[in-house]
């Protein structure tokens, strides 16, 4: 059985968010202990598994997600890195429709030039108090804190792009913040400093109680973000930036309860799994 590695939301390797993607062959899932134990061995932030559905059926596959710990609800540069294997390796170009658990039909449409856009629901939050001990975790006082019900995940705002960029997290205590608030990571945000530049805005993700210290480029994230700064600059079409030591651009445009994400892929590694499912 053959597994990949790609880099997802980027042009080049080594850039991005590096996942694994396993296409497994026609019949039943195999055991979640054998996905976690992959998981595991690859220790990428996610590994994608994707398993063909029979015809005719409302989805094309069935894809699930892995971190190094636990089984992941969503994940977007996995199911990005899913769409270029199959574009690459199977030539499936245009739309590809998954069947995921949580959240349904999640299609990705692919053209010529290697841009795959996610159409994923949107993630909309609401104001919270800034949670104790995170201001203290971050080693900066937050302007404002909203959370995101759906993913679990707490939207932070900073002052500014300098700001996001210079945050070097007290892992451990967002370990603690996260598991007693019972959220999936902690996202950091802020609009980009200036005009005139590729990107709206920058964020980070810190997920350190799943197995995420920080994650270099989340797609699931700017499900939360899109609708947030779409709704604060006026515009539906913008360009996000992960400010994360890799980097990744995340291309958003907000549909009502819909979310689009764009983005490209490299595959970086192509090996073959000797292990029984």
């Amino acid at each position: 059985m053959r597994i990949h590695v790609v880099d997802a939301f980027t042009d080049r390797p080594f850039a991005g968010n590096p996942a694994a993607v396993c296409l497994l062959p026609a019949g039943e899932w195999p055991d979640d202990a054998w996905m976690r134990q992959i998981a595991a061995e690859m220790n990428h932030s996610e590994t994608a598994f994707a398993l063909p559905l029979p015809t005719p059926a409302e989805a094309d596959w069935s894809i699930r997600w892995f971190t190094p710990l636990v089984e992941s609800r969503l994940c977007g540069h996995a199911t990005l890195a899913t769409a270029h294997v199959l574009r690459v390796e199977r030539g499936l170009l245009g739309t590809v429709r998954f069947m995921s658990r949580w959240h349904g039909v999640l299609a990705t449409h692919a053209d010529e030039e290697g841009d795959i856009t996610l159409d994923f629901p949107a993630a909309p939050s609401t104001k919270v108090p800034v949670p104790q001990g995170l201001s203290e975790a971050l080693g900066i006082a937050p302007a404002a804190t909203f959370r995101s019900e759906g993913l679990g995940d707490l939207l932070t705002i900073l002052p500014d792009e300098a700001s996001v960029r210079a945050v070097t997290p007290d892992l451990d205590a967002i370990a603690t913040l996260t598991n007693r608030e019972a959220l999936r990571g902690i996202i950091i945000t802020a609009a980009a400093d200036g005009t005139g530049l590729e990107h709206d805005f920058v964020s980070r993700f810190f997920a350190p109680a799943r197995g995420i210290p920080e994650d270099p480029v989340t797609g699931s994230a700017h499900t939360v973000l899109a609708p947030y700064w779409s709704a604060r600059l006026g515009r539906n079409l913008l360009t996000g930036l992960q400010a994360s030591a890799r980097t990744g651009l995340v291309r958003t445009a907000v549909y009502g309860d819909r979310v689009h994400l764009t983005g490209q892929a490299v595959t970086v590694l192509d090996g073959t799994l000797h292990t029984p499912r």
